[in-house]
């Protein structure tokens, strides 16, 4: 049986390469994996293959024999499940685990995401257009750190001493708060955090996927350029769409 992943290295796709990765650093013998590279700027995603499978039209996707499955948290839940390990621990523990996926689905991806499409993105959108909402998201996101921060109060993960689908949810967002420009210095558990998580070996190969080895820390201008382009393309008024 082959995995098929089908996704871009953003911080959603992130979640499911370090997942995969943790999965082997956590000795399971995964079957043939095969990740396929999706061109967001080009608009693949929007194509009839990709959304044969993915019929939201957004990355990740995976496909599983006959099986397919869309979102990102969905995915790490159904892997963790298919293969099971202390990522995602039996009983009660479970359940201390899979709020936090969710709350990171519902509240920290849309904060941090949106607060990062209004300060690198939206060239479309006068500034005086963007003062409103470049607050609203910018708060948001410190507030969702700040409720992180003291959950990581005496804590090496998120769920306690074990790392886990949690902090792997949570990881890609948090680690990108200079490029959303959500200033999170002053929440000392997490940026503590961010270096513990950074630091496995499993989490360090996750991040390699699209990205070459010596700029997973610090992307070069061109990089950081390239980014720019495809996000504003991406998030383009004009590009927007309200149809399927």
């Amino acid at each position: 049986m082959t995995l098929e992943l089908l996704t871009a290295p953003t911080p959603n796709g992130w979640k499911v390469t370090i997942l995969l990765e943790e999965l082997r650093e956590a000795g399971v013998a995964l079957p043939e994996v095969v990740i396929r590279t999706i061109d967001l700027s080009a608009g693949e995603q929007f194509g009839e293959a990709f959304t044969a499978i993915n019929p939201n039209q957004k990355i990740p996707a995976l496909v599983d024999g006959e099986r397919r499955l869309m979102e990102s948290c969905a995915i790490l839940q159904y892997l963790a499940e298919k293969f099971p390990t202390d990522l995602l621990p039996e009983g009660a523990g479970r359940w201390d685990v899979l709020q936090w996926v969710y709350w990171q689905a519902a509240n920290v991806g849309p904060a941090f995401g949106n607060k990062l499409a209004y300060t690198r993105y939206m060239d479309d959108v006068a500034e005086e257009q963007k003062a409103h909402p470049l607050e609203r998201f910018g708060k948001e996101a410190r507030r969702l750190a700040g409720v992180l921060d003291r959950q990581l109060e005496g804590r090496d993960f998120v769920c306690g001493h074990r790392f886990s689908i949690a902090d792997i949810a949570l990881y890609p967002w948090l680690r990108g708060w200079k490029w959303s420009k959500v200033d999170i210095t002053d929440r000392p558990n997490v940026m503590a955090w961010i270096d513990r998580v950074r630091a496995r070996p499993g989490v360090g190969r996750g991040l390699a996927y699209g990205v070459p080895e010596h700029e997973i820390d610090r992307w070069s201008p061109e990089r950081r350029a390239s980014y720019a382009s495809t996000g504003a393309s991406i998030a383009s008024n004009e590009r927007l769409r309200s149809e399927v």
